[in-house]
């Protein structure tokens, strides 16, 4: 099997709490990804149809306030539901195109009872079939005001071409079981997803790459103030209080022994490719593996839960 692989990072505003318009921008850079020969795009946390960028502008924990469930409501509205075909149109295009794609998607589940979100990380395989959504395991700080706590579904880790790729949204790449039971599958492309900040994958990135020697792929949005459109529930309170750049991407790809691929990447939408080689990964594993032989699975042992939560268990 070929030990390249090409990979593109598409950093991309989202058309703010709007999920058609967003989808079409979505396919779009899909369409330009493949015109490049990646086998494999990766969008940010939430793109589809955006980060909940409101809340710290407008009184977000207030409870029972007007305004938050006024805006709730719209985003409950336009978030994704899995179930009722709302990724079909990328699925298609990813199956035509024969491209791999991880995305970002503010998901309101039926199997939860379709009125509760869900910050999820879908992987859609180069024949348009949805192989997992992760569900995030624990939003961060003012996020916990809008979506709901995930479960370890959708731990897995994906065959694209030579390489073995998994993923995590943002503070998750923080946490170190969550990491591990990555790494313990065989990852060795990792996908770390952004609302969008060059100070939350300036060093990170690099850190899980020389932690598990493996290629680091981080991939955040754009959001400036100009996003926000007028369709939107108290959009001009929401532009009173934001700064003119609400995220500023930082996108990048760190190689296994650490060093930059390619740089974090500011203030610019646009899709970039990189070609990656498996015997890198390789040859930093040879002196450090934390799954294989630098682990002590004797000591230390890890158990994870991959049960999909749900309120209900049918019994027959």
């Amino acid at each position: 099997m070929n030990d390249t692989l090409t990979i593109a990072i598409a950093q991309l505003a989202p058309v703010w709490l709007n999920k058609k318009l967003t989808i079409q921008k979505i396919k779009t850079a899909i369409k330009d990804a493949a015109a490049q020969k990646a086998q494999l795009v990766c969008f940010g946390e939430t793109l589809l149809p955006g980060y909940p960028f409101w809340l710290e502008l407008t009184d977000g924990a207030r409870f029972n306030y007007p305004v938050q469930k006024e805006i709730f409501a719209h985003y409950l509205k336009e978030a994704v539901c899995i179930e009722a075909g709302d990724l079909s149109l990328i699925c298609t295009l990813a199956k035509k195109v024969s491209i791999a794609v991880y995305l970002g998607c503010a998901e309101r589940p039926a199997d939860r009872g379709g009125h509760t979100i869900y910050c999820s990380l879908v992987f859609i395989d180069a024949t348009g079939t949805i192989q997992s959504v992760h569900r995030k395991l624990m939003p961060t700080y003012e996020e916990r005001l809008v979506w709901g706590t995930g479960d370890g579904n959708g731990l897995k880790v994906h065959p694209v071409g030579a390489f073995t790729v998994g993923g995590l949204n943002c503070w998750e790449n923080w946490m170190p079981l969550a990491r591990t039971a990555l790494y313990a599958q065989g990852e060795n492309l990792h996908v770390a997803v952004w609302p969008g900040s060059v100070r939350n994958t300036s060093y990170l990135t690099r850190h899980i790459a020389v932690e598990n020697r493996m290629y680091v792929l981080s991939v955040g949005g754009l959001m400036r103030t100009n996003d926000i459109n007028d369709d939107i529930p108290h959009h001009q309170q929401i532009r009173d209080k934001a700064n003119d750049i609400l995220a500023n991407g930082g996108s990048c790809l760190a190689a296994p022994d650490g060093s930059w691929i390619i740089p974090p990447i500011a203030d610019v939408e646009r899709v970039t490719t990189a070609t990656i080689n498996l015997n890198e990964v390789r040859k930093e594993r040879q002196n450090f593996d934390p799954s294989g032989h630098y682990a002590r699975p004797d000591v230390f042992n890890l158990a994870v839960n991959r049960q999909r939560q749900s309120l209900i268990n049918w019994e027959i």
